[in-house]
């Protein structure tokens, strides 16, 4: 399967709001507003998986200072500090159809390898308490129940150090 990873542009915008609307309930799901601020504001932290010119899958965040991630810079783009010292991650998305096939790990060693050549100090994302395990095989640590309550889903927060 050739998956290519590229960073996002404008045209992707209803493509990536799809996917998302696909892998995430839809209280926590980002909306295409959301996803247009993103793409207009950090565009270089936002990498699509497109396999046969279609978007299968995706990862985004912001940067910033803080070491977790806080509910309002899920919906406040300009919260984004492009000198930031860690790379945020605000979601991970692979269509169902397409899990379990190692696109998840293509998309999050590329936003890590990206983060680290950019001198980043490392990178933080919120997660479920079952997603824990995957992303410790990266080298993230969890630091516990995050203060998050995005979409009324406990979270855990998680740390990747450089």
């Amino acid at each position: 399967m050739d998956v290519y990873v590229r960073q996002v542009v404008p045209e992707d915008l209803d493509a990536v709001t799809r996917v998302e609307a696909v892998c995430f309930p839809e209280a926590e799901a980002a909306a295409r507003d959301s996803f247009s601020q993103r793409i207009s504001v950090f565009p270089e932290s936002f990498f699509v998986a497109e396999q046969d010119g279609r978007i299968i899958g995706f990862i985004n965040g912001a940067v910033t200072d803080r070491r977790t991630i806080a509910d309002e810079m899920f919906e406040d783009a300009g919260l984004h500090q492009p000198d930031g010292a860690y790379q945020s991650i605000f979601g991970l998305d692979v269509l169902p159809e397409f899990q379990h096939q190692g696109i998840a790990s293509l998309l999050m060693r590329h936003l890590i390898a990206d983060a680290r050549q950019k001198g980043r100090a490392g990178l933080i994302l919120t997660c479920k308490d079952r997603l824990i395990g995957f992303y410790e095989q990266f080298g993230y640590r969890n630091l516990g129940v995050s203060q998050s309550v995005h979409g009324g889903a406990v979270w855990y927060d998680m740390i990747l150090e450089f």
